[in-house]
């Protein structure tokens, strides 16, 4: 029995803290996992910017209401879910995925919570479990199934390293040429073809 692990931000909808920085007009805010492997520490530093400014939860959701998942993603997943199990796994937060989920037709996502004061502060945030993706991926196949599993950053590669099948998404000439036994695609079509032919 096989289900498919997905990334969410970068593989089926842009990146919420890119868009964040156009949106805000701080650049600081464009680096993600792609530049920074070590996401609390990359956290923690958004959180240090958005105090800085004054930004809150209301201003960061208001520019995700904006966002639409990338052009042909909720095709791709709705045509992956007819024919296996989809979880998507993310370092997001369920404060800011759950527009995004609506608009790809409320797929299964395991992501994370944000503390969030009365003003609307970002305080602090809460990982759902340690290496959320990796636990997930193992304790998925604890209950038999086998994984397939993408994405498109460092985070994503214990997951991709631990599936029986592991792919890129649109991922930077990096990280292509650090993993390379890793197929890296850049079109839907040829990434629904890989997943099924690995099924």
């Amino acid at each position: 029995m096989n289900i498919v692990c997905l990334d969410m931000e970068g593989v089926l909808v842009p990146e919420i803290w890119i868009a964040f920085s156009e949106a805000s007009g701080i650049p600081e805010l464009k680096r993600t996992t792609r530049d920074e492997p070590d996401y609390d520490k990359l956290m923690r530093w958004r959180l240090g910017i958005l105090k800085e400014h004054g930004l809150g939860l209301k201003e960061i959701q208001d520019t995700i209401a904006k966002i639409d998942p990338l052009p042909g993603a909720k095709e791709f997943l709705d045509e992956l879910r007819e024919t296996t199990q989809v979880i998507i796994l993310s370092d997001t937060f369920s404060q800011f995925a759950q527009p995004l989920m609506k608009k790809l037709g409320w797929p299964a996502i395991f992501c994370n919570e944000l503390v969030v004061a009365e003003d609307g502060e970002i305080t602090d945030f809460r990982m759902r479990c340690d290496h959320s993706k990796l636990t997930t991926v193992r304790g998925l196949q604890s209950i038999g199934f086998d994984t397939i599993a993408a994405g498109d950053s460092y985070n994503d590669l214990e997951m991709i390293q631990a599936s029986k099948a592991g792919f890129f998404f649109r991922t930077t000439d990096k990280i292509k040429a650090d993993y390379p036994q890793f197929p890296a695609f850049e079109e839907y079509d040829e990434f629904l073809a890989a997943i099924k032919a690995a099924l």
